[in-house]
């Protein structure tokens, strides 16, 4: 019976990322069985089982995530104190500066962002919260790898670095190297590591022990962000980070010991 009911919860689990993860609209049931590997008849009593609990729901002839699936999201959200105290914090930042704020927390291997707001000169049209970016190549991952030691980043991230560009670290020396300095200033920067013509800088949140716990960054493009000064907005986003600490309980703004 356990292995029934696991069984199951993983092939739920993999419709509702099938569906979340279609870019060309909503998915029909077909898209999904071929996306999952599961036969039309699974995939029709799975769908009818998801849709009656809240957690699908019919777009003209496909699927969508449900309202129940939406309201878990908004209250697990909301157990993360790093999530409660951002909110306000990452908003201004965004109008402050103009640019893309973002709140994140390491999870496994993976950057994901808790809270997201848009300035006028980056906005998007679609929210950034719950997506996972690479820890070494990026500005947010780069600050929740200080919790880390040189040994455990190896185990959690392996020998082989991925390489997204030509500017991406791709090997564990120049990572360690890098964050030494990020530890050391206060702030990490992402310069077209991810994505060509892409710009972050950020800065980590502690907790009232003094460990990195998340990140908070802007981001942008690389001309824009250069216009506006990096210097300027390194300040911007350090300040946000201690914002956010202090009110997590850490009571300096500078670490008591740095990994």
């Amino acid at each position: 019976m356990a292995a029934e009911v696991q069984q199951g919860i993983g092939r739920a689990a993999a419709v509702l990322e099938a569906i979340a993860s279609a870019t060309g609209g909503p998915p029909r049931a077909s898209d999904i069985s071929r996306a999952t590997g599961l036969g039309a008849s699974t995939i029709a009593r799975m769908l009818t089982t998801l849709e009656e609990l809240g957690y699908v729901s019919k777009v003209d002839n496909g699927y969508a995530i449900g309202a129940a699936v939406m309201s878990l999201a908004s209250r697990g959200l909301n157990q993360y104190p790093i999530h409660r105290e951002s909110r306000t914090p990452v908003q201004e930042l965004a109008q402050r500066t103009g640019f893309s704020a973002n709140v994140a927390v390491r999870v496994g291997d993976k950057a994901v962002y808790l809270s997201h707001a848009e300035g006028e000169l980056a906005r998007k049209s679609h929210t950034m919260v719950g997506l996972g970016q690479p820890l070494h190549a990026s500005a947010l991952g780069k600050c929740l790898l200080l919790g880390l030691t040189a040994p455990e980043r190896r185990d959690l991230l392996g020998d082989d670095l991925p390489k997204y560009t030509v500017n991406t670290i791709g090997d564990h020396d120049s990572l360690d190297a890098e964050l030494d300095r990020v530890a050391r200033d206060g702030y990490a920067t992402e310069d077209q590591e991810l994505a060509l013509g892409r710009l972050c800088v950020a800065a980590p949140i502690r907790d009232a022990s003094g460990g990195a716990v998340g990140a908070i960054s802007l981001s942008g493009r690389l001309t824009m962000m250069r216009d506006h000064g990096l210097d300027r907005l390194q300040e911007d986003v350090v300040e946000s980070a201690d914002r956010i600490s202090v009110a997590l309980g850490l009571i300096s703004a500078v670490p008591p010991t740095a990994r």
